[in-house]
């Protein structure tokens, strides 16, 4: 049995105050001054604790407040009330919701699950991950637990193309060369997203949280300067100019990638002149016709596919289109080709969170890269100032480079303990087998055809038995 994949994490605090979901608003006109204020009766001592950050303006209050409503309850004015934060709203976008933001917070702050411990208050469907649901049928068995050690489960996964078979000769020598393939320890990539105002610390924490965590990051060619070449084996460059392929990529680099292109062929034999055992990586974006795409990339001799959506998980030229149909047309359509083995296919664009992760496993992907989660980790809130030359408010790009590898670290953490609680109720102990295996999911279009598919039109005026 192999060794056991940990990802050890720490307490990594905020640099910034967070922007709380509500905030305390204590009015004291009509104050009756009571001989015993409900302040003073805060078993945490928050209204004691009380204070202004001047460089947020921030009150201490918001954060420190445990939400118990003592004090709003017990006030005989009621002059004390909780109300919704309008920046706790303000923050990110349909997609990267203010909840999204504040969990991943939480989980690169601790390393821990978010657990509200009230249940789940969101909606049961929606568009995309949300209309899939797990099965956790094995839930039931206590052993079944890959975080605690009663069960090993391995979430390891192969980077590269493999072969259908193996040829031999009559003295039994190997007569093929066998596959060139990059393991990593967990299912998911990183990489530098567009946007954010990060700084050359940045990138080396990023970085250094890649070669702890053992897997990849990918990031633009220009970004690898000297500073970088010491982590060349966690990194692939993701080549845009075709001109200076070769320059700048260090020997160390196992794997690149470069953009779809109707000559994508000569520029792999090309790359593979300088660099003989280099894994190309090639992204495709997500629109019409995508699978048919995969598929001529694949008879080509592709060994790695990167299929990319927009950053809030939408088809580039439909936006009725999210990242599970374009994983899923694209794995079925290999699969109707029998060659769906002899390919690794990446998914990128809106993946938010850990379940996230399972779901695109499920949906047929072999893994996952993850961008703006390592940017939100790094206490970002997706306001886009840095777009428009506008100040980061909270100056990621000053951050040490050993504070964003601890964040990060800690939101892999995170995640991977989720992936191997997903894994553990379904019965999986080794997460390549969690490819494509739609069985241990159900989807709401699935379900809702089966149940009121039979009923076909039925118009105004029709009734139902």
């Amino acid at each position: 049995m192999p060794s056991r994949y940990t990802i050890h994490t720490k307490l990594a605090l905020h640099r910034f105050e967070p922007i709380t979901k509500s905030g305390i608003i204590a009015w004291e006109e009509g104050c009756l001054k009571c001989a015993i204020c409900v302040k003073k009766r805060c078993v945490y001592n928050v209204y004691e604790k009380r204070g202004l950050d001047p460089r947020q303006m921030i009150d201490a209050t918001d954060n420190q407040c445990m939400n118990c409503f003592r004090c709003i309850q017990g006030c005989p004015k009621e002059l004390i009330h909780k109300s919704i934060n309008p920046e706790y709203k303000a923050i990110g976008d349909s997609h990267w919701t203010p909840e999204i933001i504040t969990s991943l917070w939480y989980q690169a702050e601790t390393g821990k699950i978010p657990v509200s411990g009230a249940g789940y208050p969101g909606p049961f469907s929606g568009n995309g991950f949300d209309s899939m649901w797990t099965d956790m049928s094995e839930i039931v068995r206590p052993t079944r637990d890959g975080i605690h050690g009663r069960e090993y489960i391995s979430t390891a996964i192969d980077l590269g193309g493999t072969q259908g078979y193996l040829t031999f000769n009559k003295k039994a020598d190997l007569m093929v060369n066998p596959p060139s393939l990059v393991e990593i320890p967990l299912p998911v990539i990183l990489k530098v997203p567009t946007l954010g105002a990060i700084g050359k610390e940045t990138l080396k924490g990023w970085a250094m949280a890649t070669r702890r965590l053992g897997t990849l990051l990918a990031l633009p060619q220009e970004m690898i300067e000297p500073p970088l070449w010491d982590f060349a084996e966690c990194l692939i460059p993701l080549i845009t100019v075709r001109g200076d392929r070769e320059d700048g990529i260090p020997k160390e680099i196992r794997i690149t990638e470069i953009p779809w292109a109707v000559e994508w062929q000569a520029m792999v034999r090309e790359l593979k002149t300088s660099h003989p055992s280099l894994l190309i990586s090639i992204r495709i974006p997500a629109a019409e016709g995508v699978e048919d795409k995969a598929l001529s990339l694949v008879e080509g001799g592709a060994s790695i596919i990167h299929l990319e959506t927009l950053p809030n998980g939408r088809f580039f030229d439909n936006d009725g289109m999210t990242t599970k149909d374009g994983i899923r047309s694209v794995h079925l359509k290999l699969v109707d080709a029998n060659l769906r083995d002899g390919v690794t296919l990446l998914a990128s664009g809106g993946i938010a969170m850990a379940e996230h992760v399972a779901k695109s496993l499920i949906c047929g992907a072999d893994a996952v890269i993850a961008d703006l989660p390592i940017l939100i980790a790094l206490e970002c809130r997706i306001c886009r100032r840095c777009d428009k030359g506008i100040p980061c408010p909270v100056e990621i790009g000053g951050a040490s480079c050993t504070w964003v590898a601890a964040r990060v670290v800690n939101l892999m953490g995170a995640w991977h303990n989720q992936i191997l609680e997903v894994m553990g109720a379904m019965g999986i102990r080794d997460v390549r087998r969690l490819r494509g295996e739609v069985g241990r999911a159900m989807f709401f279009e699935d379900l809702e055809r089966s149940t009121f598919g039979s009923m076909e039109d039925v118009g105004e005026g029709y009734d139902l038995e």
